[in-house]
This record gives structure tokens, sequence and C-alpha cells, in this order.
């Protein structure tokens, strides 16, 4: 799911594209797209876009008519900047929105369909769809404390709740808890005070160096290929690949569609966080260092 060093490319790149430009057609290719039903996706056509902003994970392209288009891409959605009245062909292109220069083309992979687009009225309408996060960039450590610890959650758990931060998601919540040197595990209401400023360090450096790195790949070419493995990342979807400070191999915690990655050494003092599938299929045998792990793998 793009989070938000995507979802601040994405911006970066569509403000240079649809800024100040009229919004001349909303093609819809899906009906399920759509989740509101007024006002309607003609109300907003014909009006120029004065404002692009993000909202937790979701993208707000505000009109002079102050309407709002709000699109949440979920896990598998994902815009295309294309020639302008590009053909919505095959089942993964949802919606085209059409400008002077260019369409802006939203599909999504898979037969899952996720993405979800709203129109809505004014800051109000906007409001209504904010989940409340906190956005991490105008707190200080006070009320970013605060946030996390208003219920006793793995830092996993409190980093990726679109209603305790704003724009975090499973990628992002690896890097900022290696780099905060932090268990996944670890309780927020057991913090230490000096593991609070590692954490709320670690958060704000963390997505100001991916905003910037991915900002700058947008204002040279648009986002086609928004993943959550980039090249660069310290432990998300390097399982099995060296820690970049210690050089230990990652490890990993599946569970449903989602895994978390993490270092062992770097971040639970060589403890094997136990995974759900193997833990319950090695019992008593499921390894609790690095060390008995190792020593598994050579059986």
């Amino acid at each position: 799911m793009p989070e938000l060093p995507d979802i601040a490319a994405y911006i970066s790149a569509l403000e240079a594209r649809i800024l100040d430009r009229p919004l001349r057609q909303v093609r819809l290719a899906s009906a399920f797209l759509l989740r509101t039903v007024e006002p309607a996706p003609s109300d907003i056509a014909g009006h120029k876009v004065c404002e692009i902003q993000r909202l937790g994970k979701r993208i707000a392209i505000g009109t002079d008519n102050d309407l709002w288009l709000v699109l949440h891409l979920m896990i598998a959605g994902r815009l295309h900047w294309r020639p302008p009245q590009a053909k919505l062909a095959g089942r993964q292109s949802l919606a085209a929105f059409d400008f002077p220069d260019g369409s802006l083309v939203l599909t999504e992979a898979g037969t899952k369909r996720r993405a979800s687009m709203h129109i809505v009225r004014g800051r109000e309408g906007l409001d209504s769809l904010d989940q409340g996060g906190l956005d991490v960039f105008s707190s200080d450590l006070d009320s970013f404390r605060a946030r996390l610890a208003e219920e006793n959650r793995t830092l996993k758990r409190a980093l990726t709740d679109p209603r305790v931060l704003s724009g975090i998601g499973n990628a992002y919540s690896d890097e900022i808890l290696h780099a905060a040197q932090l268990s996944p595990i670890a309780l927020t209401r057991k913090l230490q005070p000096e593991e609070w400023e590692r954490l709320f360090t670690a958060t704000r450096r963390t997505l100001e160096i991916w905003v910037e790195r991915l900002g700058d790949e947008a204002r040279a070419a648009f986002p086609e290929k928004v993943t959550a493995f980039r090249k660069g990342m310290a432990v998300h979807g390097r399982y099995g690949e060296p820690c970049p400070r210690c050089g230990d191999k990652v490890l990993r915690i599946r569970y449903a569609d989602n895994e978390t990655n993490y270092c062992a050494r770097c971040q639970t003092a060589g403890k094997v966080l136990a995974d759900r599938g193997l833990s319950r299929l090695l019992g008593a045998d499921w390894p609790r260092t690095l060390e008995e792990l190792e020593a598994l793998k050579r059986r």
C-alpha cells in the first residue's frame, strides 16, 4: 500500500501536471470505485484544480467549486500519467481523469477491488474522511508519545494504525523500528524515555529521507513503479539478507498477507521472535536465539 513518502511523491508529480488546470472529465470503468452518490462526478468536471493534499494515505484533489476528489489506492491501486483521452483498456483500468495535457489513470492489480474514490463538498466533507492520525511532522515528542501510549499496544501496531499516526504502513514501520533499534513487539507503555526519543527521531528522519528521495524521482518523471520494496531499505522486504548495521540476516514474522521484517541483533537483543505458522509447527523446538536458529538450519 502506498504510504506517506509514496503519496507525497504522487502529489509532487501531480502538482506539476494538474494544478491550476481544468479537470475536463471523469471517466469511470468500474462503478464500484465511486463510494459517494452526491456530489456526482459531473459536478466536478470542468472545474480547475486549486489544491492537492495528502489525507493519511489518501490523495485529495480540490477544485475551484469547493469540491474534493479523494482517492485511496489501498494495496494494489496505482496512478499513471497518460496522453490525453487515454483509453481505459483491460480489467485493471478503473478510472481516468482528463486534463488538457494528459489523463490521470487509476489502475488496480489483482481481482480484489479495494481502491476507492469519494467526492465530497467543502472542508467539512474532507474532514469526514480523516481517520485522525497524528502528523508526525507537525508534532513534538510529547504529543507523539501521548498518542502512541493511549493504548498499550505493540510498536508495530501503533505505528501502522491510521487512527494513531498518519500515513505509516507496513513498509516504513519496519524501517522506522530498525532505525530506532526497537523490537516490533515492544509495548508502548513499557518504553523508557530514551527509547521514546529514539523512536520519535527515527520516525521523522526515516520519513524525511524517503520523502526527499522519492520526491526527487517524481520531479524527474511520474512515479509509475510505486512499490513497498525499495532499493536502499534496511530491512523491509530483505528477509535473509544481511542487516546493513550488523551484518546478521534479516528475520521476519509472517501473519495473514503481511510480514514484519527485523534484525534480531539490532532490535531484539538477539531473540528470535515467534512466527505464528512456524512456531505452531515447531512447538517447543522453536529457536529462541540467533544461535539456536542457525543450529536448527544446519540439521
